[in-house]
């Protein structure tokens, strides 16, 4: 039975889809001011994870990500300077120029760390007339208003509002908010900003210039492309009681009804025992663990050693660990691949059971990863090799070395194929074989595996 924690109810809930078969899945994205540091890339690991977990279970998925290129002031409630704007000013480029070399950067990272990206990423400046039209609609029916600064949600109308666990009460004007005599409750936060003259980026709306608030472009994104249902959505704790509060009060005013079933949050990655800030001058990148003699494999593996429920302590130290601690574990897996040995079928079917049950106990890597570590204490035997590999849907590990130049999307198909053949679903198995031949790659199967090569 597959459990996840959900934020909503405080409590582990079975897992079920809206329809069954296909999981709807929102996952909040970077905003693109700044490389992303290895405490976001944690939060994409986390996401990774889940979409793994899930198609382990045999489920398909309609997942989404956004991309962050506008709105996004320096405080989560509406105050401050828009993030791309400061990024804009600091490095003498404009917000556009900002935003592509920032999402590079950030598909760069998310790729060498082998993450199964969702099925759409959106940037949030693609969808202005989607947030337009979400903002009138909610104007419409009256649970927003305006003022001579833009539109902003009257979180009175919605009775559920801090169902997530923000107390309403505490969010005093002067507090974090600054005093806004126009606005009807201090917590009301903006949906629509109206820009002045000089203010880089904005759009025409019904209200005049202006550019949307952070919060709106989630639940807009989230409704075009999952529909009014999404199944799960992923995020930092540090978004759980502002910026998702106030996603759940506009997405399910507008439609009438719960929209988002399991929220699912991400605690934060330490460093050295304190946060990661830039006036500690801490903020570390996989820039920087590779000029540190890492990789971001030894990154994914350090993942795997905490609970994503848990905050997570990176030092050196412990890095140094796990990248041991993953080369001695690839070292124990090729040693398996060479052996004619079996291992019993009772014992695959122990150890698949033990597997599967400890990653669908809401994604309880560490315990997964000690049973991959009891597996390869067996004896010599490539069953264990094969099974290790399944499990490998999961831990997303290079395995092959001499194909980590190859595109990711062949790799993963070659894997697919692999595990219907030991699935013995030879039907499918000779499918992928085909569209890997129709992308101009021939397959070889040996009795230690597979080989990848061009098509001569």
């Amino acid at each position: 039975m597959l459990k996840f924690y959900n934020s909503l109810s405080r409590e582990k809930e079975k897992f079920v889809p809206h329809d069954r078969e296909i999981v709807k899945m929102y996952s909040c994205g970077p905003t693109v001011y700044m490389r992303p540091h290895i405490g976001n890339m944690r939060a994409y690991l986390f996401m990774d994870n889940i979409r793994r977990v899930l198609k382990y279970n045999g489920y398909k998925i309609e997942g989404v990500m956004n991309i962050t290129d506008v709105g996004h002031l320096t405080s989560d409630a509406d105050e401050g300077e828009d993030k791309m704007l400061l990024a804009s000013q600091r490095e003498k480029k404009t917000p556009w120029d900002i935003a592509k070399y920032y999402t590079d950067c950030f598909m760069k990272d998310v790729k060498k760390l082998n993450v199964d990206l969702p099925e759409h990423i959106c940037p949030a400046t693609s969808v202005i007339e989607e947030i337009i039209s979400f903002v009138k609609e909610l104007l419409d029916k009256g649970f927003a208003y305006e003022t001579s600064k833009g539109i902003y949600f009257d979180i009175t109308k919605f009775a559920d509002y801090g169902k997530l666990g923000m107390d309403v009460n505490s969010k005093k004007a002067g507090a974090r908010i600054a005093v806004d005599d126009e606005k009807k409750h201090p917590a009301d936060f903006a949906l629509w900003i109206k820009a002045p003259k000089e203010h880089i980026m904005q759009w025409s709306s019904p209200w005049g210039m202006g550019y949307p608030g952070w919060h709106i472009e989630c639940s807009a994104i989230g409704k075009k492309y999952l529909g009014d249902y999404i199944d799960i959505h992923t995020g930092g704790i540090d978004h759980k009681t502002i910026h998702h509060e106030n996603e759940i009060a506009q997405s399910d005013c507008l439609e009438g009804h719960k929209v988002v079933h399991f929220w699912m949050h991400l605690e934060f990655l330490q460093i050295d025992g304190g946060k990661m800030s830039k006036s500690q001058n801490n903020i570390l990148t996989i820039e920087d663990l590779e000029n540190n003699g890492f990789s971001a494999e030894d990154f994914r593996f350090f993942y795997f050693n905490a609970h994503y429920s848990k905050q997570q302590n990176f030092t050196y130290d412990s890095l140094l660990a796990s990248k041991n601690a993953l080369k001695n574990f690839k070292l124990a897996v090729g040693e398996h691949k060479k052996s004619s040995e079996k291992l019993s079928q009772e014992k695959i079917n122990e150890y698949e059971k033990e597997f599967l049950e400890s990653i669908n106990d809401d994604l309880n890597m560490p315990k997964a990863l000690a049973v991959c570590q009891k597996l390869l204490k067996e004896k010599k035997s490539q069953d264990v090799y094969n099974l290790i590999l399944k499990f490998n849907q999961i831990l997303g590990l290079n395995f092959c070395e001499e194909e980590k130049d190859l595109p990711q999307e062949i790799r993963d198909l070659a894997e697919k194929r692999w595990q219907s053949k030991l699935d013995r679903d030879y039907q499918t198995a000779d499918q992928l074989r085909q569209e890997l031949l129709e992308k101009g790659y021939v397959i070889k199967d040996s009795k230690d595996g597979y080989k990848i090569q061009l098509k001569d």
